[in-house]
């Protein structure tokens, strides 16, 4: 079955850097665009970054345009979330996202706490 394995959250100073991992299984990894998602306390989930199936595009949130960076691994069915300047605002829970076989499909998702 498809499935979605965040990794990578933690605590970090505002300023600081964190790289997130999404290992994949289940599904041809290659042929899909894949997403992050976030979603703070008492705030709906939003859209962090998406790219194409061969990487070879990317688009961003405003609100992170800059300092982050999304990218993949085909041959390790893995979607990365370089984060960099974090700050305060970007404590959220991180989702993985992608569309396949006709259903949204998410992982468990990582925590990320930006705090000094």
């Amino acid at each position: 079955q498809v499935q979605l394995v965040e990794s990578g959250g933690g605590l970090v100073q505002p300023g600081g850097s964190l790289r997130l991992s999404c290992a994949t299984s289940g599904f041809t990894f290659s042929f899909y665009a894949m997403r992050w998602y976030r979603q703070a306390p008492g705030k709906e989930r939003e859209s962090v970054a998406v790219i194409t199936s061969a990487g070879s595009s990317t688009n961003y949130a405003d609100s992170v345009k800059g300092r982050f960076t999304i990218s993949r691994d085909n041959a390790k069915k893995t979607v990365y979330l370089q984060m960099n300047s974090l700050k305060v605002e970007d404590t959220a829970v991180y989702y993985c996202n992608t569309y396949v076989q006709g259903r949204e499909r998410w992982g468990q998702g990582t925590q990320v706490t930006v705090s000094s």
